[in-house]
């Protein structure tokens, strides 16, 4: 097949759930398959590739048979149908009726659908099963005919609330007069407060009369509700939002009328305005949070000022730059729509604020982020957040001594790199620097697992850790300086993953 014929199938595979519905019968798909060897009796020359099952009525096949091979006389009717292109109905085998349909593009067969009837427990017919019958097989001469899918249609629908055949289902002529509307289509309209006979009437009169007085229409909304266009529009009342997808229906090119799906969306529409709003107000809660923060790290610096003992100082300056870190996590909260953050950004962010803290000290120090944190749930975020600040900020603080002109540019390195163990979602991070490296006390606590002393920012990283599930360790980089690798379990695979 050519991409043009096989995105000719998957459009219509897209669509046929529709067909399915208005038919109430399995449909399957059958492509032939260009064998090498004709003679092999276990190569099949057709493949089975989609299939679909009616919600409107029973299911034919209730187990899966994509793959399945076709049986043969079945696959005398496929032939035949494939090389006619012509649609086929066999003689009814006890109470299974199927009608072979020929899939036509370009005025050739490229596959061929199967619809599978069960008489039996088919549902009783009334006016609603005629004319959805009626309606179906005006789609399956089209597609016989090449005409369905449609040339141009929009793909997508509306959207959420696209209608399907169970929301409503109207016919019109050519002339875009309603000549039937299912009872859930009726009630739509009822509720969009038409309360004259359905048939007969004009549906874009009864659309458009409802609309709020000074209402600009998009220019599709007329070619939707005329049925001249297959393209979906949403139209919005006081009273009601309504979602409408128009299918025109033709007959050897020629529009003979159309298919109009409607849904009423008015309280998913009301819910999606409730979510926004929470949405905005927890958005506005972040910006709040990460604004007081802010102040209570400003107030702690003027307090330190004020002070004369450096331990006093240095502690309050401690105090705040770990609430500055935690700010960083709400100030990115503030701006999504979703309880995750681009950790990337929150750990880039740290590592310049740590850069900006050294250049103080008239040492530069050089930053890089390699590999990928992902997204991260906010309260992961958090403590993340603390844990790298902690061990960057302890590198820069006491990995490097005054320039001398014979080690190589200070530099801190945070790598990350995030894999499903099992069913765990598994974060491992190392910060490594190229500073003077560890020696004494520091490299004896690092070689039994401990870690270099014994400060309150350890403490810190290690309390976080273990509500992470993590684990830490101290090494020496080489030629020179110190690694730190910790690894966090964070819990279900995914689950504070990729989005």
């Amino acid at each position: 097949m050519s991409s043009a014929d096989v995105d000719w199938l998957y459009r219509l595979v897209g669509d046929w759930q529709m067909l399915a519905d208005l038919s109430f019968a399995d449909l399957t798909l059958w492509l032939p398959v260009q064998q090498d060897d004709e003679s092999d009796p276990h190569v099949s020359p057709w493949f089975l590739a989609a299939h679909a099952r009616p919600s409107t009525g029973p299911n034919f096949y209730h187990e899966d048979v994509i793959g399945q091979p076709p049986t043969q006389e079945r696959q005398g009717w496929l032939q035949q149908v494939m090389q006619t292109a012509r649609p086929v109905t066999p003689p009814e085998v006890g109470f299974v009726r199927e009608q072979y349909i020929p899939v036509v593009r370009a005025g050739r067969a490229i596959a061929v659908m199967v619809r599978h009837t069960d008489l039996q427990n088919m549902r009783q017919q009334g006016g609603l099963e005629v004319n959805y019958l009626q309606i179906s097989q005006q789609l399956f001469s089209m597609i016989a005919e090449g005409g369905f899918p449609t040339e141009g249609a929009a793909s997508g629908g509306v959207g959420r609330g696209t209608p399907r055949v169970g929301d409503g289902v109207v016919r019109l002529t050519a002339e875009g007069v309603i000549d039937y509307a299912s009872p859930n289509a009726v009630s739509a309209l009822r509720r969009l407060g038409h309360t004259d006979p359905v048939l007969g009437a004009d549906l874009s009169e009864i659309v458009t009369s409802r609309l709020p007085q000074g209402t600009t229409l998009d220019e599709t909304v007329p070619l939707v509700l005329t049925g001249r266009a297959p393209w979906g529009t949403e139209i919005a009342t006081p009273s009601l939002n309504l979602t409408l997808r128009a299918v025109p229906l033709t007959r050897r090119g020629q529009r003979v009328g159309a298919l109009l799906l409607l849904r009423d969306v008015s309280e998913l529409r009301r819910r999606e305005r409730e979510l926004l709003s929470k949405d905005a107000t927890i958005r506005e809660i972040h910006h709040r949070v990460k604004n007081n923060l802010q102040t209570v790290a400003a107030l702690l610096r003027l307090q330190s000022r004020r002070l004369t003992d450096p331990g006093a100082q240095a502690a309050l300056a401690e105090a705040g730059r770990r609430l500055s870190t935690v700010a960083l996590v709400h100030d990115t909260l503030s701006q999504g729509f979703t309880e995750s953050v681009d950790f990337d950004e929150v750990a880039t962010r740290i590592l310049r604020a740590t850069a900006e803290v050294a250049s103080t000290r008239t040492l530069p120090v050089a930053t890089a982020l390699e590999g990928s944190f992902g997204r991260l749930r906010a309260e992961a975020a958090t403590h993340l957040a603390m844990v790298l600040a902690e061990l960057v900020h302890n590198a820069v603080e006491h990995g490097f001594e005054e320039a001398d002109g014979e080690r190589p540019a200070p530099r801190v390195v945070v790598q990350a790199r995030r894999r499903v163990d099992n069913t765990e979602d598994v974060l491992e991070v190392e910060v490594r620097d190229n500073g003077r490296g560890m020696s004494g006390p520091a490299a004896a606590a690092a070689r039994t697992g401990e870690g270099p002393g014994s400060g309150l920012g350890m403490q810190i990283v290690q309390a976080l850790l273990t509500d992470l599930r993590g684990d830490i360790s101290w090494g020496t980089a080489q030629p020179h300086g110190t690694v730190v690798r910790f690894i966090v379990r964070l819990p279900g695979a995914g689950a504070w993953g990729q989005g």
